[in-house]
């Protein structure tokens, strides 16, 4: 039987990152509040530490490494935050880091991993497995496998983000949170749980890739082909068996958010709130606006995953007429 993190194990990462993860702000948008006729806090992971919330969960885990697992170093796949999270993480702790990315992650993404030092690894994620190449790879050099959602330290880090927003915003009735493999999303929902018991989470999935929201349903985990979607770090193809359990005993439901709706939430964090988010980062408000959810009158938080985009990109699809 699994042994699910809990708020306990939350609040332990809390204290293993403080004093190297960022405190995000807690932002306010009254042209946002207008609209949805409710109170809406956005909790900015785009200004975490290499510029998602990824950071929280991959310096947790690493944080817990005993000193032969330190020698041996780290290995992960990723397409581009968990990434760059594990490989700035090894660097701060001294640990050599390897990661398997996929050939068509944001260029911006891959040259800021190996910027912060780790061995990158392409593979093609429409004809490899991701996972199993890097299970052999940890085999044949001895490293630590940290998974981008699928692990306890993981999640328990990325909990920390819920446990701020709630710290600062005081009870939420609803919390949205981007979902991909189910990291972020189980995270917060153990922080909900225990401090906004009353309070309903959200997961949001892409329209493309609703895994989650399908599994959800049918009460176990449901294994799609690889989505075609703008919202890159939400390309997974399942919940990992942590997440799952987490999300299904936590979680009120999982939505979806189009590839134009996160087009148009980017736009709206550009032109509003000088914010620049990445598109897996505007699920959540994406589904505010456009799921409808029952938010009228309500105090509702959002968490804005990440922030790691490539500029020409971002330039291309912002300024394209909507």
């Amino acid at each position: 039987m699994l042994q699910l993190p809990t708020y306990e194990d939350v609040a332990a990462a809390a204290r293993r990152l403080q004093g190297h993860a960022h405190r995000t702000p807690v932002l306010r948008s009254s042209t946002a509040d207008a609209r949805l006729k409710a109170e809406l806090f956005f909790k900015c992971e785009n200004l975490q530490r290499m510029g998602a919330f990824k950071f929280r969960g991959a310096f947790n885990a690493l944080s817990k490494f005993d000193a032969a697992q330190r020698r041996g170093g780290v290995i992960t796949f990723s397409s581009g935050n968990h990434a760059q999270a594990i490989a700035l993480s090894a660097r701060l702790l001294g640990i050599p880091a390897v990661i398997v990315m996929p050939l068509d992650a944001p260029q911006a993404k891959v040259e800021a991993t190996r910027g912060y030092g780790a061995e990158v690894i392409l593979y093609d994620r429409y004809t490899q497995d991701r996972e199993a190449l890097t299970a052999g790879l940890a085999q044949d050099r001895g490293m630590t496998l940290i998974p981008p959602y699928d692990h306890p330290d993981v999640i328990a880090g990325q909990g920390t983000a819920a446990r701020e927003l709630l710290e600062e915003a005081g009870g939420l009735d609803v919390l949205l949170v981007p979902l991909g493999g189910g990291g972020l999303l189980s995270g917060c929902a153990l922080a909900a749980r225990a401090l906004a018991p009353d309070c309903k989470v959200y997961g949001v999935e892409p329209e493309a890739g609703d895994d989650g929201r399908q599994s959800l349903r049918k009460g176990e985990i449901v294994h799609i082909s690889t989505p075609q979607t703008l919202a890159d770090g939400a390309q997974t193809q399942h919940l990992g068996r942590y997440t799952f359990e987490v999300i299904r005993r936590d979680v009120e439901d999982i939505v979806t958010a189009s590839d134009a709706q996160l087009v148009e939430a980017m736009r709206f964090f550009a032109e509003r709130m000088k914010l620049v988010v990445e598109p897996t980062g505007c699920l959540a408000f994406a589904a505010a606006c456009h799921a409808g959810l029952p938010l009228q009158g309500k105090r509702v938080g959002v968490i804005l995953s990440g922030g790691n985009v490539d500029l020409a990109r971002y330039a291309q699809l912002i300024g394209a007429q909507p």
